[in-house]
């Protein structure tokens, strides 16, 4: 299957340059389970929390949800082809109003270098008109993803308890249209 490109302008961020954001299929579930296995043992260490479901899920899982037709999962790629951040956007609907942001992930050797938020914004330009709400939660460890959720718009809604004993943190995001 030929990989669908975004239309989208390149993004520059520090040393790499990374083309437009490529969307991403059930034929990339590997790669971008690797990523997100990857990405997601800082924040099990930090929420001292192997249990995370990004840890656990299955590759049929990520296929299935790849193959969802109201899922916008897109990526970077580095100058050798590596997937080197990842994002995925679930609406629901035929107009939805809402989407929900998820799995956002950097590989562990590209983190701090903007390739979350770039990939974040692009990928929000894209999202349908009708959409006028964006969701998403992080855990409250995360300072890296709180402080860049506030400088891209995002507002803490509210804070849900785990079993594990630390607190997700909701944010949304409204644009206008």
């Amino acid at each position: 299957m030929t990989t669908r490109r975004l239309s989208l302008r390149r993004v520059a961020c520090q040393d790499l340059l990374v083309r437009e954001p490529r969307l991403l299929g059930a034929e990339h579930a590997g790669e971008v389970l690797t990523l997100q296995r990857a990405a997601y043992v800082t924040e099990a260490q930090a929420h001292r929390d192997v249990d995370l479901p990004p840890l656990r899920q299955l590759l049929s899982e990520l296929t299935a949800e790849l193959s969802d037709h109201e899922v916008l999962a897109a990526g970077w790629r580095d100058e050798a082809g590596r997937l080197v951040a990842a994002v995925r956007v679930r609406t629901h609907g035929s107009a939805p109003t809402v989407a929900e942001v998820g799995r956002l992930t950097v590989v562990p050797d590209r983190q701090g270098q903007g390739l979350g938020s770039s990939l974040l914004t692009a990928v929000e330009r894209q999202l349908p008109a009708s959409v006028t709400e964006l969701r998403l939660f992080t855990g409250e460890r995360s300072e890296g993803n709180l402080r860049l959720y506030e400088r891209l718009g995002y507002s803490e809604t509210h804070r849900e308890a785990t079993p594990a004993g630390y607190a997700l943190v909701h944010f949304t995001k409204y644009r206008d249209r």
